[in-house]
């Protein structure tokens, strides 16, 4: 199983979001430390506001920052907003023609390891990722000293 870029990219922005607190974070400034463009960020971060993972501040001065604390943000939880699909095989999809399903040890063993897959991504927060804040903040070009953008 391979992630997207969207699910990859939703997981850096809040561990940005989380270094940088209680800052505000730009998404040129997001954009530019991952190399992607301002567009795609734009787009992925919607859905992240709508779910509550991440608010937005507007105005001259604005932002954006984590919608709610990191600890309480999973990993699975960003996973099953951003991903579409979670289908390992052809018979996991709707409407598979296979005479085998619901009798298949494969099909058995693969949801048993999606949802050990799930649980670990449950065990994970955006907090862990972003355990070490200073060596983070230097790597993405966050200066030490103070916060990015201070909230008005």
């Amino acid at each position: 199983m391979r992630l997207t870029r969207q699910s990859n990219y939703a997981i850096r922005t809040l561990v940005y979001c989380a270094i940088n607190q209680p800052g505000l974070s730009r998404v040129a400034d997001i954009a530019r430390a991952y190399s992607i463009s301002e567009l795609f960020l734009f787009k992925l971060i919607k859905p992240l506001v709508g779910k509550g993972l991440l608010a937005t501040v507007r105005g001259r001065h604005g932002g954006i920052k984590l919608g709610k604390p990191a600890a309480e943000i999973s990993l699975l939880e960003i996973i099953m907003l951003t991903e579409e699909n979670f289908a390992l095989a052809e018979c996991f999809e709707e409407g598979a023609d296979c005479p085998l399903i619901g009798e298949c040890e494969l099909n058995s063993a693969l949801r048993e390891a999606l949802g050990a897959f799930f649980s670990v991504l449950e065990g994970y927060t955006i907090a862990d990722l972003a355990h070490k804040r200073r060596s983070l903040r230097e790597r993405l070009g966050l200066n030490l000293d103070e916060v990015q953008l201070s909230a008005h």
